[in-house]
This record gives structure tokens, sequence and C-alpha cells, in this order.
């Protein structure tokens, strides 16, 4: 028998509840837990008048950013209707049924002024941090570096030639943000390509394939449980990741006392000058490849076939030859170099083996070699190969930024752009770890 039609009439009285709506293992109740907003508008006040028409509860947008951020909706404009029409998003951004959703342009006029100069975005991941140090999730003993390109919102068809500069017409926000940062990021090499819609957005091919404008996502990650310690945004070139991995490493310390025993990377970061800065600096263990381009390929002997004497301060040569230093430093003042008696080079019969073009063997070392050597000790020993599997948990926080928090490309522009998304997303990833590791606490039966 069918049953009869549902026709829709409305109710004078209604008990309803949006708590007893949302089930207990919806993620946004797992992440409500550690979501401390309480000195958000206390902050925020020098940034507000005294008078004129209330505007939008700052502690509502933040909300509403942190349910886009962590699940995936990236267009504001979709996240309004998306808090709007669905249930456990009111509950989260405390709501209710009747409350009115502000408009997606209050998002960009808030991002580009009171949230940017308060700094607000940065403050809100260091609470999140803060939280997960206190729950005990960050060891501090062990920290993993490293960065990924995420593609900025520019057209590769429209860039200009590096070379020819900024078109002086161009006035955009991004383009101003990139002439305050040029100095930072400024390289002896100039750019292939430049986007006139984001200037800062670097052009790279790094992957092999098409290339694209792009910045990079920095991680300083706990290996405990891959909590993110810090994050930072730069322009997609090698030097700046090093520079901004030494500033998170010196920010953790100044914010919240980290002081970690050792710190592992890709050879990216394995510089002489990084490594030295590591281990003579701060006394950490470098856990890191060693870049290292001294092998040579025509055949004659390497720097690795010359064994150096520490307590004499010389080198000697696969036939038995000392090798000295004036002491001079070349190379800006980085290298040593070490040199062989042309009366112990002429008449070896190993030269055409070890130096057949010039009349004395010549081998240089860093004044960092020390650290180097550090670095490939612990390279070789158990300790190396389990900092080189733990090192995958950085790839895997960015594999989830990219796939499920859906951030593989910039929505924002500029410099202020890139790292405003950089600091929700790993806040959001932060947020969403608290959430699986800790449960929520079942109530008792009565």
């Amino acid at each position: 028998m069918m049953g009869p039609r549902q026709v829709a009439q409305g109710a004078l009285f209604y008990e309803f509840s949006l708590d007893t709506h949302v089930p207990t293992d919806h993620l946004l109740r797992s992440i409500d837990r550690f979501v401390d907003l309480t000195g958000l508008r206390q902050e925020l006040a020098p940034f507000y008048a005294s008078t004129g028409r209330p505007s939008v509860d700052p502690e509502l947008m933040i909300r509403m950013l942190i349910v886009g951020y962590c699940l995936g909706i990236r267009s504001e404009r979709r996240l309004c209707d998306e808090v709007h029409l669905n249930l456990a998003y009111r509950w989260f951004c405390r709501l209710g049924l009747e409350g009115r959703v502000p408009d997606h342009s209050t998002f960009s006029k808030n991002r580009h002024g009171r949230f940017r100069g308060s700094d607000l975005l940065r403050r809100l991941f260091e609470t999140v941090l803060a939280r997960c140090i206190a729950e005990g999730l960050v060891g501090g003993e062990g920290f993993a570096v490293d960065g990924s390109l995420i593609r900025a919102d520019a057209n590769r068809q429209k860039g200009v030639e590096g070379s020819a500069g900024l078109p002086p017409e161009v006035v955009s926000r991004a383009a101003q943000e990139y002439l305050a940062v040029l100095d930072e990021a400024a390289t002896p090499v100039p750019p292939k390509f430049i986007s006139p819609a984001d200037p800062a957005a670097r052009w790279t091919g790094a992957h092999g394939g098409q290339a694209f404008f792009a910045y990079t996502a920095n991680y300083l990650i706990d290996l405990d449980h891959a909590i993110i310690v810090d994050v930072e945004a730069t322009t997609a070139i090698r030097q700046a990741e090093v520079t901004a991995a030494k500033r998170m490493i010196e920010r953790s310390r100044e914010r919240f006392d980290l002081y970690p025993a050792r710190l592992a990377g890709d050879s990216g970061y394995g510089s002489a000058e990084m490594l030295g800065w590591l281990v003579y600096e701060h006394g950490i263990e470098p856990h890191i490849s060693v870049f290292d381009k001294s092998a040579r390929t025509d055949g004659t002997f390497s720097r690795v076939d010359f064994t150096y004497d520490q307590p004499g301060d010389v080198y000697h040569c696969p036939a038995g030859q000392v090798l000295t230093t004036t002491g001079t430093l070349v190379n800006d003042g980085a290298t040593l170099l070490y040199r062989a008696s042309k009366f112990d080079c002429a008449p070896c019969p190993l030269k055409a083996r070890c130096c057949p073009n010039e009349p004395v063997r010549k081998v240089p070392r860093s004044i960092y070699e020390g650290a180097r050597d550090m670095a490939r000790d612990i390279a070789r020993s158990a300790e190396g190969k389990t900092s080189r599997r733990e090192r995958k948990k950085v790839e895997m926080l960015f594999a989830h930024l990219k796939r499920i928090l859906k951030l593989d490309r910039l929505r924002l522009r500029g410099p202020n752009g890139a790292k405003d998304e950089f600091h929700l997303a790993a806040a959001a990833q932060n947020l969403r770890k608290l959430a699986k590791i800790i449960p929520v606490p079942q109530p008792r039966p009565a």
C-alpha cells in the first residue's frame, strides 16, 4: 500500500538543537575541542574604529576559514553557501539555525586589512601548535625540514621575459608586495619569466614537466607525531628554502623554547655552510645528505682518494706524499687549498691518474668540512637510515596538503597571500592531527 503524500506545513512551535544533530564522530566536533579563540577580539581591537556600524564577528570568519581549510573547500563563495546549508558547519561556527552567514567579500576586506596587519593567521597557527605541545604531541628531540612547490594563481601564457623586468604600468597589490620583498628574494640569476599578475611567483620546471609559476611551502615538523612546528612561504628557489629552514629553527627556539638534537633533510640542505650553521652555531646533528660535487668523471683521483690527517692538518695522496696549506682562504673565504710539492708530483708514477694537466695536485677543503664529515658518518649509521625513513613524514604532509586539503594551487596572490594560505593550511593539518590522535571522550553510562 502506498503511503500518504508528504505535505510541507509550518509548525507553530518546535524545539531543535544543533548539538544533537552533529554526530559524535564528526571531524568538526573532534576539532572544536582544540580551537581557542578567546584572545582574538582583544588582539584585533586596535584595528577597529570606535564608531560606525558593527562589523562581522572576527571569530565567525576565522571559524569559517578553519572549516574551509580542514575540509578542502577552496572557494570562499562556496564556503559561505556550505555553511549556510550544513548543520554541522553552523554548529561549529556558533551560528545557530537563524544566524546570518557573512558575504564572501567580507573575507577579502579583512584579509588584506585587519588580519594581515595584526598577523592574526600566524597567531592562529601558533595557538594550535601550543595546544599540540600542551597535549604532549611534540617531543622536540628530532625535526625534519622540506619544501614543496605550490602552483601560483598566475597564467603561464602571460609571463613576460625576466630580463625585461616588470612592466611599469603594473600597480597591483601583488606587484607592490613583490617590490617590498625584492631584496630578500634576490638572486644573481634573473628569472626566465615574470608574471605581471604575481611577480613574486617563480617560474620553475623542477619536476621535469611543463614549467609553471610557483611558491614554495616550507615545513619544519617534529618527528614524533609529524606535528608542523613552523611554516614559511618563499619563492621557489633553493637559496630561499635554506634561508627559510634557518629562520624556522630559530623562531621555534624563540617562541616555544624547542631545541632539537637532530635535523633530517635532503641534500638540498646539505651545503657546507648550512651544515656548519647547524653543527657549530646550534649544536644540531645533521641527519642530512651532504651536497658534494668533488667526484671526478675523467678517471683521475677524486678528493675522497686523499686521506686527511686531522692532527697535522695535511692531506696524504694515494702515493703517500703530503699536501699542505698556507692558510689562505679562497672562494669568498669558505675554502682552504692544499697543495703538493712539485718535486713530489713530477717524478710520481701516479701523476697521469692524479694531475695529468697540472704541475701539482690541489685539494680544496671547506672550512665546514668537519660538519660535512659528521653528516657523512651519520648517514652511514643506523640512526641515519632511520632518519631517512622518518623524513618521509614531511612528504606525506605535502601529499595530504595537495590531495585532501586541495591546496595544489593558490587562490591568493603575492607573498602575503601565499603566507596566509600556508598558515591556515598548516593550522588545519595540526588540528586534524589532534583530532585523530586524541579521541573524543565518550559519555559514561548512568
